[in-house]
């Protein structure tokens, strides 16, 4: 069940959150998330995590979107201006991301 149907339906709600690599290798973002996998509704991916240089939350949740695990795209307004901001929204949209954090 999508997480909009939960709150609608007035469900209680579990997500978790993953943090995507600092790089390109995505087996340890992959291993973190076979534990989530049963056990979460969601899995919310951070957006500049700590402000160091990662994969951006965008790709991470196209990739765990397709891993069987529903992504929460979070979105930091720290480094991105409004053009920036609406360009990742419609990304997400077009990569099937339905929930946003922002």
């Amino acid at each position: 069940m999508e997480i909009a149907e939960l709150v609608k339906n007035k469900k209680f709600v579990i997500t978790a959150e993953l943090g995507p690599p600092k790089g390109t290798n995505m087996e340890p973002f992959f291993k973190q998330a076979v534990y989530l996998k049963d056990n979460v509704h969601a899995a919310n991916v951070t957006d500049g995590q700590s402000a160091m240089m990662r994969l951006g939350s965008l790709a991470a949740c196209h990739k765990l979107k397709h891993f069987g695990i529903e992504p929460i795209m979070q979105i930091t307004c720290r480094d991105r201006n409004r053009i920036a901001l609406q360009s990742d929204l419609l990304s997400a949209s077009v990569l099937g991301v339905q929930n946003v954090l922002v």
